[in-house]
């Protein structure tokens, strides 16, 4: 459990880290309304990058999009992939003086997940979930989601505590789960 002040950020925050003046629509929804199968992929104290892998059947790939560094922080875009299917975006905020030297070399190298590196590194974590959000996806979300159209998908804004400080802001969303005649 976090020891100090849960952080407080917004998802236009972490989009203006990189000079975007545009974010997809959205609206912050109470946790019991998310529906199946976004509940089990976002309403948890876990890292995304397991939860992923769990519910797509195997690993998932690191793409990084835009970083950003600036004093005490790190700040990336990114893409998680299965077999090349992007599963999920995410921004996220990381404070790197919170973390060991080992974990920030780790998270700099831009070749692994963070949940994965956190793991690795025995870090002692805790996931907190701040909001649930119903969005629908800007033109950037959709053509990395690989999406013809717009259509509802849900996400969340979370801060992950390493050691006991708050280390991490995230914004993540997950791809669109659809039947396969649905806007793909």
């Amino acid at each position: 459990m976090p020891t100090d002040k849960p952080l407080s950020f917004r998802l236009e925050e972490l989009y203006q880290l990189f000079g975007d003046t545009t974010w997809p629509r959205y609206e912050v929804v109470p946790a019991e309304i998310v529906p199946p199968p976004y509940d089990r992929l976002l309403v948890h104290h876990e890292h995304m990058t397991v939860t992923m892998e769990a519910y797509h059947g195997g690993p998932v790939s690191l793409r990084v999009l835009a970083r950003r560094r600036q004093e005490s922080w790190y700040g990336r875009k990114i893409l998680l992939l299965r077999n090349e299917r992007v599963v999920q975006f995410g921004i996220m905020r990381i404070h790197l003086g919170m973390c060991a030297a080992e974990v920030q070399q780790a998270i700099l190298r831009e070749d692994t997940p963070l949940g994965h590196i956190l793991i690795r590194h025995n870090v002692l974590r805790y996931i907190e979930p701040l909001a649930f959000l119903r969005l629908t996806p800007d033109p950037a979300l959709c053509t990395w989601f690989g999406l013809s159209r717009p259509c509802e998908t849900y996400g969340r804004l979370a801060a992950i505590y390493c050691n006991h400080l708050p280390a991490v802001e995230l914004f993540e969303v997950s791809a669109p789960v659809l039947a396969d005649s649905e806007a793909r």
